[in-house]
């Protein structure tokens, strides 16, 4: 079994380079697809051919061999009407004379070989010529000729020179006045063998030699066609890569010359448009970082305002102390809006500055988990994590990790009714992986691919309770974040009822890419509702409630 598992790979090793060139060229592909067609073709038309000629060659060796028997029983009958019955050797003398004559004649038919087979014992044996065997002339044969007076059958001869095996045996009965004989004629075939066998040869070398140049053909017509197209894939990657000034050549006023041209003005219209999108986003960004930081002056008024009142708020009338209550919540969601369109403008801007440090991821998870529990308590959520015995160290920014992680376990508290949520971590010498697990509702088919975008949400009319998450760039700014430190950031959600998951992946070492993630972006228990993780550690310990200045501070500051 060994032996032929290897004999495989070595014939799949081998077959692999054709068998990408036939997958990757379609020139290829019409070169072999019409050289295989032709050949067939050729193939056909080449056994019709040789079978005609064949017939017709032995129809021609049949008309040559029946006129020349015809000819022969002439001369038969007149060498035998001047010979005696009464004189046995004399027959037999005539009879031997009669063969040697006939078989020496030339002749039409080819080289043949004569044998007279008398009626009558008396007569003595068969006269034959050459080393011909007379008792191999078929039985079938000598009935058909005393029956009809003349048969002829191809048929396997003894005494045949070398290289033969079979001939045209041709028969007929003689009546004379001293008996009744049978002449049996014994025509060669090496003569239509060899016309044939030079046909063969001739169809065979013209048949290749067509083959050939109709795929040659088939190969330069191709290439022809093939190649503008394969200068327009690669036009069409540098256009995706950014090269907005590409353009095919244009050559003459054919099919593929309006293509080029079709394809040019699309390209242009393309990068026109590009353009434009670049410079409104431009303006956009600008405009939502000059807003950003505009705005920070007057709500930092507002703020100091707010405080004042709401310091003050058990001194006031009942609903104004619900106002000062509410004026101070609604700030707080504005200024976590403010911090994170200042943020991504930063992104958006090539500001953000990397400040990597070798940190223990374990300490990052416990301290994000520790930053959510009061807003898991309550709603419910309990959260539960899985980590290594052993620390793990990677060079990350810690504050942009954390702020991360935040983000994630906010969005899982969020949309995870109330339901535990997994927080697992796993490390090696090159790659950092954590997932965030809840069990809500999840995503809707597709939904996965939009959740990073700005200001997208799956359910808007939904209520939030988390705060900054709430402006709809957390996620974004998660990613970017992940995108800063070479990693990324990916979410699953396609089935209904088992919750989201998201997995970060992070490089263990500044600077150089991770591998391949150490954790399933899909969760094991899917198709499996209910199933909940037998290893998953007790839930990290909750930290203390904080009153609203202390919360504010930290969510700033780690902003």
């Amino acid at each position: 079994m060994n032996k032929v598992r290897a004999a495989l790979r070595t014939i799949g090793r081998l077959l692999a380079p054709p068998v990408r060139v036939w997958r990757r060229s379609l020139q290829v592909r019409v070169a072999a697809i019409t050289a295989l067609t032709s050949a067939i073709v050729v193939v056909a038309v080449g056994i019709v051919l040789l079978d005609q000629i064949g017939s017709k060659l032995m129809e021609g060796k049949q008309r040559a061999a029946l006129a020349e028997a015809d000819n022969g029983l002439r001369i038969a009958y007149e060498q035998m009407g001047t010979v005696s019955s009464d004189s046995p050797d004399a027959v037999k003398q005539a009879l031997g004379s009669v063969a040697t004559n006939l078989a020496g004649k030339a002749s039409n038919a080819g080289v043949f070989w004569v044998t007279i087979v008398p009626d009558s014992s008396r007569y003595g044996p068969a006269q034959h010529t050459g080393d011909i065997d007379p008792s191999t002339i078929p039985k079938a044969l000598r009935t058909a000729v005393d029956t009809t007076g003349r048969a002829y059958q191809y048929a396997p001869i003894t005494g045949l020179p070398s290289g033969q095996s079979s001939a045209l045996v041709v028969g007929e009965r003689a009546l004379t006045a001293v008996g009744n004989f049978d002449v049996f004629y014994v025509f060669s075939l090496q003569n239509e063998r060899q016309t044939l066998s030079v046909v063969q040869r001739t169809v065979s070398v013209a048949g290749l030699v067509l083959v050939l140049l109709v795929a040659a053909i088939a190969a330069v017509v191709t290439r022809l066609v093939v190649g503008p197209v394969r200068h327009g894939a690669r036009i069409a990657e540098r256009l995706a890569a950014g090269h907005l000034d590409e353009r095919m050549r244009v050559h003459g006023t054919d099919d593929l010359a309006r293509l080029a041209t079709s394809f040019n003005r699309m390209a242009g219209s393309m990068a026109q448009q590009i353009t434009e999108l670049e410079e409104l986003s431009v303006l956009q960004r600008r405009f939502t970082s000059d807003v950003s930081h505009e705005l920070r002056t007057p709500v930092t008024t507002v703020r100091m305002a707010a405080d004042v009142l709401y310091a003050e708020r058990g001194r006031l009338p009942k609903g104004l102390a619900r106002t000062a209550e509410l004026l101070q919540a609604e700030l707080d969601r504005f200024e976590g809006l403010l911090a994170d369109l200042l943020e991504i403008s930063r992104h958006d801007a090539g500001a953000v500055e990397l400040l990597p440090e070798a940190t223990d991821m374990s300490l990052v998870v416990r301290d994000s988990v520790d930053a959510v529990a009061t807003l898991a308590a309550s709603v419910g959520s309990e959260i539960r994590t899985r980590m290594p015995g052993t620390p793990v160290i990677a060079e990350i920014d810690p504050r942009r990790i954390a702020r991360i992680l935040r983000n994630l376990l906010s969005n899982a508290i969020e949309h995870g009714n109330g339901g535990p949520i997994d927080i697992v971590l796993a490390g090696d010498d090159r790659t950092v992986t954590i997932t965030v697990r809840d069990r809500g509702a999840g995503f809707r088919p597709g939904d996965a691919d939009r959740v990073f975008d700005r200001f997208w949400r799956a359910d808007p009319a939904r209520r939030r309770r988390t705060g900054g998450a709430s402006s709809g760039l957390g996620l974004a700014i998660s990613l970017e974040d992940a995108r800063l430190h070479s990693g990324g950031l990916d979410a699953w959600g396609g089935r209904p009822g088992m919750g989201a998951q998201f997995r970060l992946t992070l490089p263990a070492r500044a600077g150089i890419p991770p591998g391949d993630p150490l954790l399933p972006l899909i969760p094991a228990d899917v198709g499996r509702p209910g199933l909940q993780s037998a290893r998953a550690a007790p839930a990290a310990p909750r930290a203390p409630a904080e009153d609203g200045s202390a919360a504010r501070a930290r969510e700033v500051e780690s902003r």
